[in-house]
């Protein structure tokens, strides 16, 4: 555990040394704050206190800029080859995966609880369902994680970041929406197949207040199935030609 942490903190220093953690922060609150509370959404004339709208902008926002948080994490160190100097050291293959993983979803936490200003104004408008929002949050959180472990595992494939950002996204866009689209088009047992795995349907489940254990099962399955397959594309990059 203290590897994975002197993992997670160097990766935190190198995103805010690269001034990508500014960016993404100023971005992040950018984008939220102005679609939440000046164009679109409405928030002062829904007439109830809820972030709903929040939520809905932050599930867009988040789904393009983890790719672009995640994919230096190995191609750039591929690229370089400080990946097998790293790898020289005492740590294992998982706990580099997973102090990368651990760095990038500490980041998108940070980015969202610097939002809590907006549950606070949101508070002090009505009576603000904590449930729900304590909930929306969490979807986030599961849902950034999910999209960190494709964006690590696609970045770990190349040594071109760009290709890793573009991976990200095509793989990220069948779970956003494509699956979705597919799940309108299908009934019967294909359609419910198509339903489970789009992202939306679990990410709006949670966000609405309940938290049921498939939700949970989807998420964490696909988070180790990034993490599993991240891991084995680093075993194979340290392995001597």
């Amino acid at each position: 555990m203290k590897k994975i942490w002197t993992i997670t903190k160097r990766e935190l220093r190198a995103f805010f040394d690269s001034l990508m953690a500014y960016i993404m922060l100023i971005a992040f609150l950018g984008f939220s704050g102005f679609f939440t509370w000046l164009y679109g959404a409405d928030v002062f004339f829904v007439g109830q206190a809820s972030l709903q709208s929040f939520f809905s902008i932050a599930y867009w926002t988040l789904f393009f800029f983890i790719p672009a948080l995640t994919m230096r994490l190995f191609a750039e160190e591929n690229r370089s080859g400080t990946i097998e100097l790293l790898l020289t050291k005492p740590v294992t293959h998982w706990q580099v995966v997973l102090g990368k993983f651990s760095a990038t979803l500490i980041l998108i936490i940070i980015a969202l609880a610097l939002t809590i200003p907006y549950y606070i104004t949101i508070a002090n408008l009505g009576n603000a369902d904590n449930g729900a929002i304590i909930s929306g949050y969490i979807g986030l959180i599961f849902m950034s994680a999910t999209y960190i472990s494709i964006g690590l595992f696609t970045s770990s494939v190349s040594n071109n970041q760009i290709v890793g950002f573009l991976l990200a996204l095509f793989i990220g866009m069948f779970f956003h929406i494509i699956f979705d689209v597919l799940s309108n088009n299908f009934t019967g047992f294909v359609g419910e197949i198509f339903n489970f795995l789009s992202i939306s349907t679990h990410f709006e489940s949670i966000s609405r207040g309940v938290i049921d254990s498939k939700d949970l099962i989807y998420f964490l399955s696909i988070i180790f199935l990034g993490l599993v397959s991240a891991e084995a594309m680093v075993s194979k990059a340290s392995m001597p030609e």
